[in-house]
């Protein structure tokens, strides 16, 4: 018996409870209560900024390549090895090429012993054309016997002049033959690290179409660039000379510095994105920073210290439809001419709030006007919201600055209607706010 007891008494303690609760949020309901989230606008610090990504690399980057096809027979530099222009980095075997220039070389003592020969011929025939016109003159010769002594010496002559040029040729094969095998001494072509090699000995490279990359070198490390995409967006708010800050995954508690060198006016196309790289010179002495890294850069183009900020959250944030009924409704003329909560001077229209022609802003009637800095924020005044425009300045993205309005310091201004707000619409319902964000 004791047991039922104690049970019926929760379960009546239990329905009066429920039955208050109800007759609370039923006269809430009635009365039409709506409870407001709202932040008060103070002065402080802004810094408008812009975010990219990129990719850290050296100033000047070579590719050391091969001329020659060949194996390699020795590599004399490694993974970050120092070397100074003109070091021999590696080798390719040799032995083709110098079989190339022995031959070449053999070929230019033929040619030459062709030309000795043709000379020799070409001396003995012109003697003979002498001799045969000195007969002639005395008729003691034919005609036909000097044409043809005269004609066997200029073919003579004319085979000097071929011999001649076949010791060029083989002069110039011979010099291509050397060259080619001096190719197979790789060099490095500047001073700096070697930060990629690409071969291994006892590789075969192939250089009929496109030289090979054997070694990739920096010039120096200890200044490098970042390549960073902006968005078509911000970059014109990226300028020459700017300072830059960014950060790398390597040391996430720290910041390195920059300086934008250049803004590049190629675009560049990813999936309907367009974005321009800005370039910024880094500075590098402690070789922290290395090639390839991922910079997340931060462009400060703007920054004020104690002023006027209101949350962008506070601009955003708009009336349901039924709720702005309801104040249409309670609002009536004040004295001067004006509506009940309007701040405003007679005849004068503050920006961003639509007004009648006594000056006074329509409620839940807002624009931005023509100028895109003319914003329209509500206000908590006695209770009640009213809109209030306001012309906007520097912003980061989370507070605005406020150049001009009236709005003043400590106002509350509305960001959101209050969680369980009797007011607050569901989602999908025809009173349900569009929000602009």
């Amino acid at each position: 018996m004791l047991k039922n007891k104690w049970f019926w008494i929760t379960v009546a303690a239990l329905a009066v409870l429920a039955t208050v609760a109800w007759m609370r949020i039923a006269a809430a309901r009635e009365s039409g209560k709506v409870s407001y989230d709202t932040t008060a606008v103070g002065r402080g610090r802004i810094v408008a900024k812009v975010t990219a990504t990129g990719t850290l690399s050296a100033i000047v980057t070579v590719q050391v390549g091969s001329q020659v096809s060949g194996t390699v027979a020795a590599l004399y530099a490694d993974f970050n090895s120092k070397v100074t222009k003109g070091q021999l980095v590696a080798k390719i075997d040799p032995r083709i090429f110098e079989a190339t220039v022995e031959q070449g070389r053999a070929n230019l003592v033929a040619a030459e012993g062709n030309l000795a020969k043709a000379k020799a011929q070409a001396t003995d025939a012109a003697r003979q054309a002498d001799r045969n016109r000195e007969l002639l003159s005395r008729k003691l010769v034919a005609q036909a016997d000097y044409d043809t002594a005269q004609a066997t010496a200029d073919a003579d002559s004319a085979a000097v002049a071929a011999a001649v040029g076949a010791v060029a040729q083989a002069k110039a094969q011979l010099h291509q033959s050397e060259v080619n095998l001096a190719y197979t001494d790789i060099q490095s072509p500047t001073e700096g690290t070697v930060i990629s090699r690409n071969v291994d000995v006892g590789q075969t490279v192939a250089a009929s179409l496109q030289a090979p990359t054997l070694f990739l070198i920096a010039q120096d490390l200890a200044k490098m660039q970042v390549d960073t995409s902006v968005a078509e967006a911000d970059i014109g708010k990226i300028t020459h000379g700017m300072k830059a800050t960014f950060t790398v995954d390597a040391y996430p508690g720290e910041r390195f510095t920059g300086t934008v060198r250049q803004v590049r006016n190629a675009p560049q196309t990813v999936q309907n994105v367009v974005t321009y790289d800005a370039v910024i010179d880094v500075d590098n002495g402690e070789l922290k920073l290395k090639p390839g890294m991922t910079a997340n850069c931060t462009f400060i183009y703007a920054e004020k210290d104690d002023v006027l900020r209101v949350p962008n959250a506070a601009m955003r944030f708009s009336p349901p439809p039924d709720l702005l009924a309801k104040l249409r409704a309670s609002a009536s003329p004040a004295p001067g001419g004006g509506r009940a909560g309007d701040d405003a001077p007679r005849g004068r229209r503050r920006g961003g709030a639509e007004g009648d022609a006594d000056g006074a802003p329509h409620l839940g009637r807002m624009g931005g006007g023509a100028a895109s800095d003319r914003k329209t924020v509500w206000v908590l005044r006695d209770g009640k919201p009213v809109p209030v425009g306001i012309r906007t300045g520097v912003s980061d993205g989370s507070q605005t600055e406020i150049a001009d309005g009236g709005v003043k310091e400590g106002d509350l201004v509305i960001t959101d209607l209050a969680t369980g707000s009797t007011a607050r619409p569901q989602a999908g319902s025809p009173n349900f706010p569009r929000r602009l964000f």
